[in-house]
């Protein structure tokens, strides 16, 4: 195959917001039964809660990713808190019969589930495009949210550019006529310098088995999005705080972001790469922690 040619730094960053992938089984940590929630258009969505408490902690994934890019984080949190993981539509287990895979129509999924397991308050952890994602959702969840945490996300809200243009930097083309050894080429690019190599392998081995029909409409639609500047839009009306904790392989404008939302913090992991929550698991879930009580105490004062 032709090798697909990318610029360095926006493509990277497009479709490191949107990588991971998945074929799937739930997280296998614990014991949890696998559950399903029905979606807006009656999709099912495949989810699974763990440990006890008032607070829930819903981890959503990115791009053609599932539950288990969370099986780190579900044994630490779940002794403390309510830990819930799901799979959007067209991922792992959840249904994959929509023709359209939009960010409303992932938010709806998220939803979907927060009223299934009807928390008391609810903090939305996104990795990837799973934070425009869980932005996406506070708006039909404004009750329960009381905070979003995006995972290597949300890098400069200020940054957009054409449909056409957006397409040509991630090499549609090129995804769409051969997905698999396409995602495997890109999917190198996003690994952190020190990444174990066997974590490595599985990342790309996984993500570019994913769905394609589901992939590449989540692309296509999310790509829109950030065209037509919806993105903005979503965050615009967000009124929970915001806090992400980001790998320094790509910067994060944090002036620029805090222009389009109410509250906005990031904390940056130097040196590792797009999947952060699995490469370096014990400082991811320090920060994680941390940035969970804030959340947390902001209710309170």
């Amino acid at each position: 195959m032709k090798k697909i040619i990318l610029q360095p730094k926006n493509a990277i960053v497009l479709l490191a917001m949107l990588m991971v992938s998945a074929v799937s089984c739930s997280t296998p940590t614990q014991n949890s039964q696998n559950r399903y929630a029905k979606s807006f258009d009656g999709e099912k969505i495949s989810y699974n809660v763990y440990g006890k408490g008032d607070t829930a902690l819903l981890f959503v994934h990115g791009w053609s990713c599932d539950s288990r890019y969370w099986r780190e984080q579900v044994p630490h949190f779940a002794e403390e808190y309510r830990v819930i993981t799901m799979e959007l539509a067209g991922h792992g287990n959840s249904g994959q019969h929509r023709k359209v895979y939009s960010l409303n129509g992932f938010a709806q999924d998220v939803k979907a589930v927060i009223e299934a397991v009807n928390p008391k308050k609810v903090i939305l952890i996104g990795h990837s495009f799973g934070g425009e994602i869980v932005a996406s959702t506070v708006r039909l969840e404004p009750g329960k949210v009381i905070g979003i945490i995006g995972v290597d996300t949300l890098h400069n809200l200020d940054e957009t550019f054409s449909k056409e243009e957006g397409y040509k930097l991630i090499g549609l083309d090129g995804i769409k006529k051969d997905f698999t050894p396409a995602v495997r080429e890109f999917g190198k690019q996003m690994m952190g310098k020190g990444v174990d190599q066997e974590l490595s392998n599985w990342i790309i081995n996984d993500m570019s088995s994913a769905p394609p029909k589901a992939a590449i409409s989540a692309l296509e639609e999310y790509v829109g999005a950030i065209a037509d500047k919806k993105t903005i839009d979503i965050f615009r009306e967000v009124k929970v705080p915001v806090i992400c904790i980001n790998a320094d392989l790509w910067p994060t404008n944090t002036e620029a972001n805090k222009r389009h939302m109410t509250s906005f913090d990031v904390k940056i992991m130097k040196g590792a790469g797009h999947f952060l929550m699995l490469e370096r698991p014990e400082e991811f879930n320090k920060l994680l922690d941390s940035s969970i009580k804030e959340i947390i105490g902001n209710q309170t004062n």
